[in-house]
């Protein structure tokens, strides 16, 4: 079963709130070695977002004629609005766009500018465009687990929306833990609950945790049916939008290991290559 698992690194989200700017040739760099490893199925690479709101992927553009695409490894952008979705798609190495939808209103605007309602009148044009343009369409549901802001959450909540976006053709989703809300007992009650109500879909785990709460989460996870999880190197990464005290994701080299892929040496290789890309 564990051959069956879809695994992401995101050295998007790892570097999209440090403040120092990353020189573009290092994020190529870094991002082609992860492609050439071969051992991830998809790699979160950029953002088309306004370069004032997230000024470290100003550049995404710049990075993307640099990067060395091969078959075995998809390409996911993720975008704020339908302007940035329309730059998307007109990249022919983009397979996925990646939208945020978050079920807390308050971080949706704090993260897109935009409220739930206009969000989602939003994803129905971008669904549009993505049809279009043979691209896929994937939805983080943000705040999965619970929030900070004492917004409503339930696991009636996650099921509306989620069949809100089923019915406008929408089935690629992640639940996202962005600001490090669930335990292993939450992870394992709503992957057991959706996995058991949309038994045709794959809904993948965008997990951010603290290194040493992240294995027993992957595992919650994996147990209750979850068979697409997302991470970075060395756990780094967080949404500037979220909370001040940013929680990183789990580290892709907790998931190289669990899953088996790679030898030792070809991770150890991996987290030196994503230290030479923040140096």
């Amino acid at each position: 079963m564990k051959d069956q698992v879809i695994l992401v690194d995101c050295p998007r989200d790892a570097i999209q709130g440090m403040p120092a700017l990353i020189p573009t040739g290092k994020k190529v760099e870094h991002i082609n070695t992860l492609i050439r490893s071969g051992l991830f199925d998809i790699i979160d690479f950029g953002s088309f977002v306004s370069p004032k709101a997230v000024p470290q992927l100003a550049d995404t553009k710049a990075v993307l004629q640099g990067i060395v695409k091969n078959d075995r490894v998809k390409l996911l952008a993720i975008v704020a609005n339908l302007r940035g979705a329309e730059e998307a798609i007109k990249e022919e190495k983009v397979d996925i766009i990646g939208y945020p939808f978050s079920i807390s209103e308050t971080f949706q605007l704090r993260n897109t500018n935009k409220g739930l309602a206009d969000s989602y009148q939003q994803l129905k044009e971008m669904k549009a465009l993505a049809d279009a343009h043979k691209k896929t369409l994937a939805v983080y549901i943000s705040m999965a687990f619970g929030n900070p802001y004492h917004d409503p959450w339930s696991t009636e909540l996650v099921d509306q929306w989620l069949d809100k976006l089923l019915a406008i053709g929408i089935s690629d989703f992640s639940l996202a833990d962005t600001t490090s809300e669930a335990n292993v007992p939450q992870i394992t009650a709503l992957f057991d609950h959706v996995n058991s109500r949309y038994p045709a879909l794959s809904i993948g785990a965008h997990f951010h945790a603290k290194r040493d709460d992240s294995l027993a989460k992957v595992e919650a996870a994996y147990t209750a049916g979850c068979r697409k999880f997302e991470g970075a190197l060395l756990g780094y990464g967080g949404c500037p939008f979220a909370k001040d005290d940013l929680v990183g994701n789990i580290p892709s080299e907790i998931l190289l290991n669990f899953f088996e892929r790679g030898r030792p040496l070809d991770v150890v290789r991996l987290e030196e290559s994503f230290r030479n890309l923040i140096m």
